[in-house]
């Protein structure tokens, strides 16, 4: 096969995933108009993803990229994000931190120190499913509340994910239910002790052969978490272990408690994106606005009503 064939495709796609990325505030040059449709007073938001890994529907984290900037951005966000780890400059205005990556937390250490900065001026970060593996789990818990340590067999693989919501006031939970989602589910986890984890919801191990004599054990799934780094101000976590399943990203109840677990990271009011509601789009132009929420139709990879349909 032609290899500048090749070498094009791959630029072509990747500029275009790229391009589904709205820029900060900050990043806009002077004077340019501000993307149509962003929220100039909304949180800050910054997306770290990575390269496709597993099967078909599986750890998707470049589609994640693409479909969570303009999900966030339609719920009043502001969207910055890339396929690596960010600077310290993508970080400087950034209210929370957004990780679906596989291992993120093999962390060089110079991107540990810029996480570690960002942590103590108060930043907060949102991990889902493996960004919590790598070589340092008592590291990474000290951060988010717990991780688990890469190389250990410590996962279901593909298995039902019975969920027990354990703390059905917390705001984050409002509207989840004890539902099961076809995911994967950790266990063995590094948890942190000093302060610990406020779960949110816990799963019954399936009984895969991964799991082992781990089959029945219940074991944390969702859940927060509030500390303050030697020297540094108060920040928040917020930890959704599945998403092994790219599809589930999909599932109401989840997308609404993701939204809100982002919020609360970011310490903005809980419901600032489920309850956002984007300016009228202006008459006789396409483009952003009337958004109807996500998960399908308008506002969610659908196309808008056209001039006849208004």
């Amino acid at each position: 096969m032609n290899i500048r064939f090749l070498r094009l495709a791959f630029a072509t796609s990747f500029a275009a995933l790229l391009s589904t990325v709205s820029l900060p505030a900050q990043t806009v040059a002077p004077g340019a108009p501000r993307p149509q449709g962003q929220n100039p007073n909304g949180m800050h938001v910054y997306l770290w993803g990575g390269l496709k890994s597993h099967g078909v529907g599986q750890h998707d984290y470049p589609q994640w990229l693409a479909d969570w900037s303009k999900i966030l951005t339609e719920h009043g966000a502001v969207v910055d994000g890339a396929l690596h780890p960010p600077s310290a400059a993508d970080l400087e205005h950034t209210d929370v931190l957004v990780i679906y990556k596989g291992d993120a937390a093999y962390l060089g250490e110079t991107e540990k120190q810029i996480l570690l900065d960002y942590v103590k001026r108060g930043g907060g970060i949102v991990s889902f499913h493996d960004s919590l593996c790598g070589p340092d789990p008592a590291f990474f818990a000290s951060l988010v509340g717990g991780a688990k340590k890469h190389g250990e067999v410590n996962f279901t693989l593909d298995a039902p994910v019975p969920y027990t919501v354990v703390d059905k006031s917390d705001p984050i939970m409002k509207d989840m239910t004890d539902l099961t989602i076809f995911d994967e589910a950790f266990y063995n986890m590094t948890w942190s002790q000093d302060p610990k984890i406020h779960v949110l919801a816990t799963a019954v191990i399936a009984g895969t052969p991964s799991a082992g004599t781990h089959k029945g054990e219940v074991v944390p799934q969702i859940w927060t978490y509030e500390h303050t780094l030697p020297g540094g101000q108060p920040a928040r976590a917020f930890v959704w272990m599945q998403g092994h399943t790219y599809a589930d990203f999909s599932n109401y109840q989840i997308q609404r408690m993701l939204l809100r677990g982002i919020a609360w990271a970011a310490k903005r009011p809980v419901d600032e994106m489920i309850n956002y509601v984007p300016p009228p789009r202006p008459q006789g132009r396409g483009g952003f606005g009337r958004g109807q929420g996500f998960g399908g139709g308008q506002g969610a990879g659908q196309p808008g009503p056209t001039l006849n349909q208004r």
